[in-house]
C-alpha cells in the first residue's frame, strides 16, 4: 500500500492508514497537528489510534520546535528482540516455569530490585559509561531529581500497562526472545514536567489544543527539555538491555544443556525524537508509535498479547520520514476493553499461550488490538518482512 494524502492546513497529511477506519477523535488531533505554524510533515501509520494531544502512530517533522506531547510520556519506549539457537525441540512441554524464572528475574508493574543491577554482571554487556549516564542526571528538572534512587533500582524493570517479554518461535521453529519497555516512571515524570512547562509559555496561548504546545528553538525552555529527553531516551536504551542481559542469563540457566547461543540484538525506540534532514531542512522528527524505517534499519512490530509480531528491515521511504508502524495498535480503549471482554474471552484468545489469563489484563486481550497482519500488509512500500514470531510465553507488567 503507499499512502493516501488528504488535505491539512500547513501540510498534507499522509496517511498509511484507511482513513475510514480512524476514529473521528483521532482525525481530529491529526488535523490540528497539521495546524502548528512549525510543521513540515506528518505522516501517519496503519497502527494511528486516539492519543493526548498527538495521536499514537504519527510522525512529525518540525523545524526549530518540538511538541513534547508528539512524543509521548513513556519517552523512548520500545522494543528489543534476539534470536537464539534455541529450537521448538528444545523446549519443556510444560512452560509454566520458565514464565516464574523470568519473573522472578525482571521486575514487573510498579517493582523494581532491591539493589541495582550491575552491568558487569553480564557477558557482552558494556560496562563503561554508566558513570557520565548517571553523573547527568544531576542536570535533569529538579522537580524528578529526588527520584534518583528508584530510578536506580528501576533500571532493569518491565513496568506494566502494554509493556511484556515475550519467548517466542518463529515460522521455522527457531527461538525469539522479545521484550517492550520504556523509560519507567523517571520519563513519564520528566515529560509531565516539560509538558507543563510548555502549556504556559506564551507562544502556545493561542494553538487549537493546548496539549500541542510546543518549545521553540534557541530558548532556555528548549535546551532545558532536550537534555531531560535525551537522557531518558538514553535510560529507556539501557533498561531494555540490561532487562536482555537477564532474560538471557535465565535462558541460559533453563536451557543449559542445550548451551543457546544469541544473535546481534535488535533495539528499537518508539517514542522519541530524532534530528534528521529531508529537502535540504534540519528537523525534528517525533516519532509517538512508531519506528525509524531508515534503508536497512532492523525494527520490530508487534501484535497483542495472543498474535504474531514481526521482525522487519526499513525500506528508506522519505514520505514516512523513513518511519514505520510500532505494533498492532488499539482499536479500543482500557476501559472499553474491560467492559466488552471477560476472563473467559481471554483464556480463548491466549489458547497456546504460558501467560497470565485473569481480570488484571484483560484491557490487553488481542481483541482490543488491530490485527497484526493487516497492518503490516498496509506499509509494504515501508518495511519487509524478516521474520513472522509468535510467542509461547508472555510475561505482563
Amino acid at each position: 500500500m503507499s499512502y493516501v494524502e488528504m488535505p491539512g492546513a500547513n501540510v498534507p497529511i499522509r496517511m498509511w492508514a484507511d482513513p475510514k477506519t480512524v476514529e473521528g477523535a483521532a482525525m481530529q488531533q491529526l488535523r490540528n497537528v497539521a495546524t502548528l505554524p512549525w510543521i513540515k510533515g506528518l505522516a501517519v501509520m496503519p497502527d494511528v489510534h486516539y492519543g493526548k494531544g498527538a495521536t499514537v502512530g504519527s510522525v512529525i517533522a518540525m523545524q526549530g520546535a518540538v511538541c513534547p506531547a508528539a512524543v509521548g510520556v513513556d519517552i523512548g519506549c520500545g522494543m528489543s528482540a534476539v534470536k537464539t539457537s534455541l529450537t521448538a525441540s528444545d523446549l519443556p512441554d510444560d512452560l509454566s516455569r520458565l514464565r516464574s524464572k523470568i519473573e522472578q528475574a525482571i521486575p514487573v508493574g510498579r517493582g523494581m530490585h532491591e539493589e541495582p543491577v550491575e552491568p558487569g554482571r553480564f557477558h557482552g554487556v558494556p560496562t563503561g559509561g554508566w558513570d557520565d549516564f548517571w553523573g547527568r542526571f544531576d542536570g535533569v528538572a529538579d522537580s524528578v531529581k529526588f527520584r534518583q534512587e528508584r530510578a536506580v533500582k528501576q533500571m532493569g524493570s518491565l513496568g506494566s500497562g502494554n509493556h511484556f517479554i515475550e519467548f517466542c518461535l518463529d515460522e521455522s521453529g527457531s527461538v525469539w526472545l522479545m521484550l517492550h519497555s520504556g523509560s519507567r516512571n523517571i520519563g513519564k515524570e520528566l515529560a509531565d514536567h516539560h509538558i507543563g512547562v510548555a502549556r504556559e509559555l506564551p507562544h502556545n496561548q493561542g494553538l487549537v489544543d493546548r496539549d500541542l504546545a510546543v518549545f521553540i528553538a534557541d530558548t532556555p525552555q528548549m535546551a532545558a527539555y532536550r537534555n531531560d529527553l535525551f537522557w531518558a531516551q538514553e535510560y529507556a536504551k539501557y533498561n531494555r538491555m540490561l532487562m536482555m542481559a537477564l532474560f538471557k542469563d535465565v535462558i541460559r540457566k533453563e536451557f543449559k544443556k542445550a548451551a543457546p547461543s544469541f544473535e546481534q540484538e535488535i533495539s528499537c525506540h518508539h517514542n522519541y525524537v530524532a534530528e534528521e534532514r529531508y529537502d535540504g531542512m534540519d528537523l525534528l522528527v517525533t516519532r509517538k508509535g512508531a519506528i525509524r524505517a531508515g534503508s536497512g534499519d532492523y525494527g520490530i512490530i508487534p501484535g497483542s498479547m495472543g498474535t504474531g509480531s514481526y521482525i522487519v528491515k526499513g525500506l528508506g521511504n522519505e514520505a514516512s520520514f523513513n518511519s514505520a508502524s510500532h505494533g498492532a495498535g488499539r482499536k479500543m480503549s482500557r476501559n472499553a476493553a474491560k467492559k466488552r471482554f471477560s476472563t473467559q474471552d481471554l483464556e480463548e484468545q491466549t489458547r497456546g499461550v504460558e501467560c497470565r489469563k485473569d481480570s488484571g489484563v484483560v484491557d490487553e486481550i488481542p481483541g482490543a488490538y488491530k490485527s497484526i497482519d493487516k497492518v503490516i500488509e498496509q506499509q509494504t512500500d515501508l518495511v519487509q518482512v524478516v521474520a513472522k514470531i509468535k510467542q509461547v510465553v508472555c510475561v505482563k507488567g
